[in-house]
């Protein structure tokens, strides 16, 4: 079984009772639909002929009872309706509750190097639309109960409605009943595939979309905008394409719906045309009302190809097998709290406290470095250690302690100030939160908003400059009680004055708490404010240090 299936699974016994209590729902509104319209069919049918043979014949008619019968019916049917559609959907939606933070939870536990791959609009579609697919794993179920109340009771109503070709009747309805089970069985699969292409047409569209709306400012500057309306236009094309043929697929299942309850229907009234013309009216009626019955299950074989390829969708998102590195056998967990680094090209030791300057020509591997560092880029055994220990035998949650990082792309919470800080320190207090404002020098600018810290600052920080977003992440990143930081472009987009507050500040906040820092930079004065600055290349043997050196070890030189 696959991990999403062994998911639903227990969602299922989760929800048992929500379910039961709409397989029974559904139950009853199966049965008492095709009772409701038998009784109606015999009763109107009934009555006509009464009123056809006379006054006594009406008056001895009793209408009474079938017109309770049928009053009880209908109330029944409406009430059950409403009672499954709350249970099953409060099932669902329970169920899906806690779906979605497991698959959130598989994401974060994928190797770094997929996790990274995943794009946004993918991820959200599968998020959002493919685990609303995965609704109709509860509700399919639920259908299979109304289905299977339908047979049994349009079988019962027909074989005991005193006609002499009752039983032969039933019969005859339930293989029909049967062989539309397997014909849209056997639609669905031959056309599964244009189900699983919605989805996929649908990521593709979020993903185009959010890109180009990301870059809108450019688009603009570069008089593009007919060329990301007509992109974004082609990408919808391809999403209505793959739904009309959805659409189309769910006209072929509906036209074998209705063939199939006509024919019943018609069926039932060729079987039974010796009996009283109300029995035949009654058989006639149930008959159809039976492979109505068949609907929910119609429907579920309809929406199977879609439903099995978001299910591989979200499948994917589960390691396999599903076991973090940490749990690996061998991995070191701990080492010391203030750890050093011991990097092999150049060859030296970077002590606790170090700060630390890496510079370098674009693409020459500085950012890689800090994604090694936290274990979301593959390394080269040797290359790096920690303490002493081999970075590729560090457990991944161990190695990912030693950093606070602020990433070259900082993304920002579509939240308040507050909710954008406390990513970095869950349990820090407001002195903490405004102290950590005070360093990356943001504290006045969140003073002058509205309401503070709980000032909202839109998606991904619209409220903000480019630079103030840059040490709003910066502050996110000091909160967080690391012996290293790892700073990749910390001053981008600041002035010179700005700047220097910022590398001020840092200073004194690392000589404060002991922390160490690599910057990775090309600005001057960052550079200058480092205790040592490693001029990076993409050739491990053109890599050199800048900077005294202090207290050589063996073949490495420490510096602090």
């Amino acid at each position: 079984m696959t991990p999403l299936g062994r998911l639903v699974r227990v969602e299922r016994r989760r929800q048992r009772r929500r379910i039961l209590a709409a397989g029974a729902s559904a139950a009853i509104v199966a049965a008492s639909s095709v009772l409701l319209l038998g009784v109606s069919g015999w009763f109107i049918s009934a009555a006509a002929l009464a009123g056809g043979a006379g006054a006594s014949a009406a008056l001895a008619f009793n209408s009474l009872l079938p017109s309770a019968c049928i009053r009880l019916l209908a109330i029944l049917r409406t009430g059950c309706r409403y009672s499954e559609k709350l249970a099953g959907h409060d099932a669902a939606l329970h169920a899906l509750a806690s779906l979605r933070p497991a698959l959130f939870r598989a994401i974060a536990a994928m190797p770094p190097v997929e996790a990274i791959a995943l794009t946004a609009g993918d991820t959200v579609a599968r998020l959002v639309q493919d685990v609303d697919e995965v609704e109709q794993r509860f509700i399919r179920r639920i259908a299979g109960w109304g289905a299977l109340a339908a047979a049994v009771t349009g079988g019962a109503v027909i074989a005991c409605s005193g006609a002499v070709s009752a039983p032969a009747t039933a019969g005859a309805v339930l293989l029909a009943a049967g062989g539309l089970m397997l014909a849209g069985r056997c639609l669905a699969g031959r056309l599964a595939h244009h189900g699983s292409a919605v989805p996929a047409a649908n990521g593709r569209l979020r993903q185009s979309f959010a890109n180009l709306a990301g870059a809108s400012s450019e688009l603009r500057a570069y008089g593009l905008e007919q060329w990301a309306i007509g992109h974004v236009t082609g990408r919808a094309a391809e999403l209505l394409v793959a739904q009309r043929r959805v659409t189309a697929d769910a006209g072929w299942f509906g036209l074998l719906h209705a063939i199939a309850m006509g024919g019943a229907a018609m069926l039932a009234l060729w079987l039974s045309r010796s009996a009283p013309v109300p029995l035949v009216a009654l058989a006639s009626l149930a008959a159809a009302m039976t492979v109505e019955g068949m609907g929910g299950v119609l429907s579920g074989f309809q929406r199977r190809g879609r439903l099995h390829a978001a299910e591989a969708r979200l499948d994917a998102l589960f390691p396999a097998p599903v076991v973090r590195r940490d749990e690996d056998a061998g991995a070191v967990q701990a080492i010391s709290a203030m750890p050093a680094i011991t990097l092999h090209d150049p060859a030296i030791r970077l002590a606790p406290g170090s700060i630390v300057g890496i510079a370098g020509r674009s693409g020459c591997g500085k950012t890689t470095l800090i994604g090694q560092l936290q274990k979301l880029r593959p390394g080269e055994r040797g290359r790096i250690k920690l303490d002493g220990v081999d970075l590729e035998d560090l457990g991944i949650a161990t190695a990912r302690r030693c950093f606070s990082t602020l990433p070259q792309d900082a993304a920002l919470l579509a939240g308040s100030v507050r909710d954008n800080l406390l990513p970095g320190d869950p349990e820090a207090d407001e002195s903490a939160l405004w102290s950590a404002l005070h360093a990356a020098a943001l504290d006045r600018r969140v003073l002058r908003l509205p309401f503070g810290l709980q000032s909202w600052l839109g998606e991904d920080g619209a409220r903000l400059s480019g630079g103030e977003r840059r040490r709003l992440a910066l502050a996110r990143c000091l909160l967080r009680r690391s012996p290293w930081l790892l700073l990749d472009e910390p001053t981008e987009g600041l002035d010179a004055a700005c700047e220097a507050v910022v590398i001020d500040r840092l200073r004194s906040r690392l000589a404060r708490s002991g922390q160490g820092a690599i910057i990775v930079s090309h600005r001057p004065a960052v550079l200058d404010a480092c205790t040592i600055v490693l001029d990076w290349s993409i050739e491990p043997q053109r890599r050199t240090v800048r900077a005294p050196a202090v207290s050589p070890v063996g073949h490495f030189r420490t510096v602090s």
